[in-house]
């Protein structure tokens, strides 16, 4: 079973966390399943970018993204060359480790 660890945020995870994933599932549902209001406001439809995340470990692992996915990683605030939509990358067999930008495009925060 997949681990993921999750760099502190100072709003939305200050501690860090360490979750236990499933291969499958996508990192954005794994996040919010164990308390983790990432903000998603597409409905994980690929059409925004406010679950973008960075990578900074099991990047590899991780399917390459389909081009929507790349596309619209081009309007994400703060974009790395290891960065994904959450809603779209899916665990695989490997750990990883992430970082919540900061920052997001949306300017008005929905209550999911």
């Amino acid at each position: 079973m997949p681990k993921i660890k999750v760099l502190p945020h100072a709003e939305l995870c200050p501690q860090g966390a360490e979750l236990e994933g499933r291969e499958g599932v996508s990192i954005l549902d794994t996040l919010l399943e164990n308390g983790i209001e990432i903000e998603h406001a597409c409905e994980k439809s690929c059409a925004c970018t406010t679950c973008h995340v960075v990578v900074r470990g099991g990047f590899d692992s991780l399917d390459e993204a389909e081009e929507k996915e790349e596309d619209m990683l081009d309007k994400a605030w703060g974009l790395e060359a290891n960065s994904r939509l959450s809603c779209q990358a899916k665990l695989r067999g490997a750990d990883l480790v992430i970082e919540i930008p900061r920052y997001t495009i949306n300017y008005a925060r929905e209550n999911h």
